[in-house]
């Protein structure tokens, strides 16, 4: 019996040579990942197997040396998951953050992931993720505006020009290539000079960006509508969106945090989708309401607040998995405005880590690590 375990280690860079970059490639492989996720081909963390993944995070105040306190983003993350269909994969994405990080030249999280053997549970890649993992998160939201947007969409509204909403463009101009207009609404100007700096050179496509001075203003006559901020100091603080904002038959796509109102969710002409609604029914359980006071600002909690409310029925809320699997409904008509929530899953990182690794074993990329020869605790 040979018991020999190897591992192959990807860096940074031998992600990008393995494609990790690779937009249409990602789209593709989290439309099969919604897919399974809709039929229940999967597992995530906690009892009901739908758990973003464990947080630590650190008190206020200590009186025990050396204990780290609590600051703005930090904190350390575990994501597990398994995948199965074509993928049949466990992995484990995990991530320490904090915000004094881009102080010392590194960004504010910083990800790795594990691909582990279904069977055995024996390593089988361990990759540097940050990039996996912004990839992945625009990727969600590419299949959103690939499948719900309105046809031939001509004006793009993103709020929060950072890091997830620089790869979030690519991921819709590749599924929409038809928006000529962005419109755009930053909280600061170094971060919104540098987006549209990037806008401009990536898609001379484009014949005309407009920094916005509100969110209303970025919303008004949208086909599209992006929501990629990170959450505020202060709960009333981060974005909302009201319904007179948004024209008929615009997409709302919202990945970070959000403030909407059940009212808005509940209201005839508005279509709700989810990712996952399993996951902010979790999130919500035993909580007080509404969560979104308390749990989070992510739209998803927002959908779970409705439903709470009697506002909407959880029959109201539709899996995007199901429309992409045509057991559920898509957009309804050209006046439909549809509502779509992404919260992020770990089994996105095992799809696309799956994919990159399955990549780099064909070009000969990374570097074999050996775990052992024979184990001694089998010896």
């Amino acid at each position: 019996m040979n018991s020999k375990i190897d591992f192959l280690y990807l860096n940074e860079q031998d992600m990008i040579k393995a494609g990790v970059m690779d937009m249409p490639a990602c789209i593709s492989a989290m439309e099969d990942m919604f897919k399974l996720l809709y039929k229940g081909d999967y597992r995530m963390g906690g009892e009901d197997a739908n758990e973003h993944g464990i947080r630590v995070s650190f008190p206020k105040e200590t009186d025990i040396e050396g204990m780290p306190t609590h600051a703005p983003d930090y904190r350390f993350m575990a994501m597990p998951a398994y995948l199965g269909g074509r993928f049949h994969m466990f992995g484990i994405k995990s991530y320490g953050s904090h915000h004094t990080n881009k102080e010392k030249g590194l960004p504010r999280s910083i990800l790795m992931m594990s691909l582990m053997d279904v069977d055995t549970g024996a390593p089988i890649a361990y990759m540097s993720a940050n990039l996996l993992s912004a990839m992945r998160t625009a990727a969600t939201a590419g299949v959103g505006t690939k499948h719900l947007s309105p046809k031939n969409p001509k004006v793009l509204g993103i709020i929060g020009p950072g890091v997830m909403s620089t790869n979030t463009l690519v991921a819709i101009m590749e599924t929409q290539p038809s928006i000529e207009i962005l419109k755009v609404k930053g909280r600061g100007k170094s971060s919104l000079d540098k987006f549209i700096s990037y806008a401009k050179k990536t898609f001379p496509s484009l014949k005309e960006i407009i920094p916005c001075d509100t969110i209303e203003q970025t919303c008004r006559d949208s086909d599209i509508i992006y929501y990629g901020t990170t959450n505020a100091a202060k709960f009333e603080d981060n974005p909302n969106i009201e319904k007179e904002w948004v024209k008929k038959g615009a997409l709302v796509i919202s990945a970070s945090s959000l403030l909407i109102s059940t009212d808005f969710l509940a209201s005839e002409d508005v279509k709700v989708v989810a990712d996952n609604y399993k996951m902010y029914e979790g999130w919500g359980h035993g909580q007080p309401y509404p969560t979104q006071k308390t749990v989070s600002t992510l739209l998803g909690m927002g959908f779970y607040d409705a439903v709470c409310a009697g506002k909407i029925n959880k029959s109201d809320i539709f899996e995007l998995g199901g429309i992409l699997t045509g057991d559920q409904p898509g957009r309804e008509n050209d006046d439909q405005i549809v509502v779509y929530a992404v919260g992020g899953m770990p089994i996105e990182d095992v799809a696309w880590g799956f994919d990159c690794y399955n990549n780099a074993l064909k070009l000969g990329i990374g570097t074999k690590l050996n775990l052992w020869e024979t184990p001694e605790l089998a010896k």
